[in-house]
C-alpha cells in the first residue's frame, strides 16, 4: 500500500504523523543539479598557513575538497530518509576572501534521477568546511562555520529555485 503525505505538510511524514522515505517511482528521471555554499571564518595568520600550503596537515583545500565529493556520495547513509543516488557529478570550489579571513565553498552535485540532489550539495559543502576546521584546529580553534545554505536547484516538477539575492 502506497503511503500520502498530507498535502501542504512536511513530505518525510505521512498522514499519520509517522515518519518514512518519500516514495518517488512514479517521479520522472530528470536531469538534477544542486548548488550549496557555506564559509568558514578564521584568524588571519590560519589563513595565511593555508595559502602558503604549510599547514601541519598538508593540503587543506585539496583534502577539503575530496572530504566534500566524498560526503556526497555517502550523503543517503547519514541522512535517515535521504534516497541514496548515483550521482554524475561533484564539484567543490574554494574562493579566499584574505580581507574578511574567510575560505568560502561552494558544492555543487548533479544527477539524473527521481529526486533532487539538494542534500549532496549540503552535505559536500559542509563536510568540506569542516575539513578545513579539523585541519586548523590545532592553530586556531575558533574558527566558525557560518550561513551554509542552498544557492540552487535545478530539475523535477518544481524546475529552477534561487535562493534569493542578499
Amino acid at each position: 500500500m502506497k503511503k500520502q503525505s498530507v498535502t501542504g505538510a512536511l513530505t518525510h511524514f505521512d498522514a499519520n504523523g509517522q515518519a518514512w522515505m518519500v516514495d518517488v517511482a512514479d517521479k520522472a528521471e530528470t536531469h538534477r543539479l544542486a548548488k550549496a555554499s557555506g564559509r568558514i571564518v578564521m584568524q588571519a595568520a590560519t589563513l595565511r598557513q593555508i595559502i602558503a600550503g604549510n599547514a601541519k596537515k598538508g593540503d587543506v583545500l585539496g583534502i577539503a575538497r575530496i572530504a566534500g565529493i566524498q560526503a556526497a556520495k555517502h550523503t543517503s547513509t547519514l541522512i535517515p530518509l535521504c534516497h541514496p543516488l548515483a550521482l554524475t557529478r561533484v564539484e567543490i570550489d574554494f574562493k579566499i576572501d584574505r580581507r574578511r579571513s574567510t575560505v568560502s565553498c561552494t558544492a555543487t552535485a548533479e544527477t539524473v534521477g527521481r529526486t533532487g540532489v539538494e542534500m549532496e550539495a549540503l552535505t559536500a559543502a559542509g563536510i568540506a568546511l569542516l575539513t578545513i576546521y579539523d585541519m586548523c584546529k590545532a592553530v586556531d580553534r575558533g574558527m566558525r562555520i557560518e550561513s551554509l545554505g542552498l544557492e540552487e536547484k535545478r530539475g523535477g516538477k518544481s524546475g529552477v529555485w534561487q535562493a534569493p539575492a542578499g
